[in-house]
């Protein structure tokens, strides 16, 4: 408990929480096990998906929770909300919550989306008076029209979303906790959403957020919680827990000086990123996509890239409004009269958002003979929205009159695009605004 804090200051507290899965290696071994015909032996090992986790959450603190895949963010919302019993440890929980844990938990799909309004009531604890109280409210938030009389197994998942999140975050819940909910539904509701976050912080009420959009994460939490592979590493500022996250993806934190996940928040202010090893300036730190679809004549060939942040660090998390630079290496196997230099950023769709070329920036490429190589940096302000992109590297040329593609590396990697404020479509005009009658 903090300095300064009474029982009576906290919604949730989390004491040395543990989850343990017994795993096998074959499915008949958990038969034997369970019939006790393992002749003595133990045929499981132990997965410590949660791992002696504490961690406290004041009333009306929005809280964020991240960590890379498999860290125990969801199992802790889970537990929290009584969906999952500990292996040890505890919670206590004071105040009414309404959860969003994953799309449609606790719909039954044969109902409609009025029955399973009035059924998510009743689970809560409300009377059928009480959510006839609260229905206006819940379908002019739902906004889905008429469908909210059919079966949801007919629902797309953005209306299901939608219906589900109006119910959570109507029926005046203490805390709310929400998990990855709102990556389904469009920017107006994600924007409706997260001014009803305001809203309840504005009530004094409480919210727990596991998200991967780092951006929503630094701009709504009050504070947030890092985990990994089951442990607490840090918690803190959105900002500088942000931080540690992006040098946790590429390898450049050191993990060995957060002990047991134990430490106290001095200890946790005090972690500083690993010194990054000398390594290949064109091999990324970042995962590259195991599925990259690369083609051409590969007269000439990309042989490295990499992406450096503002401090010059590989990282394919960018913050908006810094400086980035995308670098590629290519490698001449003919001779290659003007070669083109290009990057491309696609959103997850594939549709293309921007790039260039080295012939858009009117940059004089001279002729490459067989066996030289070419090292390019592009080099710009990340202006674009925060979010998750794709990018495609390039060398191409003219043959002629005849455009040819020497080498493309095409959704080489994923980008994302880490910001506390969006504007309407993929780009930032940077707008200053000035109000003139004042």
């Amino acid at each position: 408990m903090q300095e300064g804090y009474s029982m009576q200051d906290y919604a949730i507290r989390v004491e040395d929480l543990t989850k343990i899965y017994k795993l096998y290696d074959r499915p008949k071994d958990r038969l034997l096990e369970s019939l006790g015909l393992s002749r003595g032996k133990t045929l499981s090992r132990d997965h410590y998906a949660l791992n002696n986790i504490s961690f406290d959450v004041k009333r009306g603190e929005t809280v964020g929770i991240i960590g890379t895949n498999g860290s125990g963010k969801s199992t802790i919302l889970k537990i929290i909300t009584g969906v999952l019993n500990p292996s040890g440890g505890k919670v206590t929980v004071d105040g009414r919550i309404s959860a969003l844990l994953e799309l449609g938990a606790g719909f039954n799909m044969e109902y409609t989306g009025i029955e399973n309004i009035y059924l998510n009531g009743t689970m809560i604890g409300f009377s059928r008076e009480e959510v006839d109280a609260k229905l206006a409210d819940i379908l002019e938030f739902a906004d889905i029209g008429d469908f909210v009389y059919q079966p949801v197994k007919t629902y797309s998942s953005g209306m299901f979303v939608r219906l589900a999140f109006a119910v959570a975050i109507n029926i005046d819940p203490e805390i709310l906790i929400v998990d990855e909910a709102l990556s389904v539904g469009d920017v107006f509701f994600q924007s409706k959403c997260y001014r009803k976050f305001e809203d309840f912080k504005e009530m004094g009420k409480t919210i727990i957020f596991v998200s991967h959009d780092l951006s929503s994460i630094r701009k709504y939490c009050d504070r947030v919680i890092l985990l990994n592979k089951g442990d607490k590493l840090a918690e803190g500022d959105p900002k500088d827990m942000v931080d540690l996250y992006k040098k946790l993806l590429v390898n450049q934190l050191d993990l060995d000086s957060l002990g047991s996940g134990k430490a106290d928040e001095k200890q946790k202010k005090a972690v500083q990123p690993k010194e990054a090893e000398p390594a290949d300036a064109w091999t990324p730190a970042f995962p590259v996509n195991p599925q990259i679809n690369e083609y051409g004549d590969k007269r000439a060939e990309i042989i490295g890239f990499n992406i450096l942040d503002e401090e010059g660090k590989s990282s394919n998390t960018l913050e908006k409004g810094r400086k980035c630079t995308i670098r590629m290496k290519v490698k001449f196997n003919e001779k290659v009269n003007d070669p083109i230099y290009a990057f491309t950023i696609t959103d997850l769709k594939g549709t293309d958002i921007t790039g260039t070329n080295s012939l858009f920036e009117r940059v004089n490429v001279k002729s490459k003979n067989p066996g030289e190589t070419q090292e390019i940096a592009f080099t710009q302000n990340m202006d674009m929205q925060g979010g998750e992109y794709m990018l495609s590297l390039g060398c191409t040329g003219y043959d002629g009159v005849d455009f040819v593609v020497h080498h493309r590396l095409y959704e080489a990697c994923n980008l994302t695009i880490v910001s506390t404020k969006n504007t309407v479509g993929f780009y930032d005009t940077n707008s200053e605004v000035t109000l003139l009658n004042e």
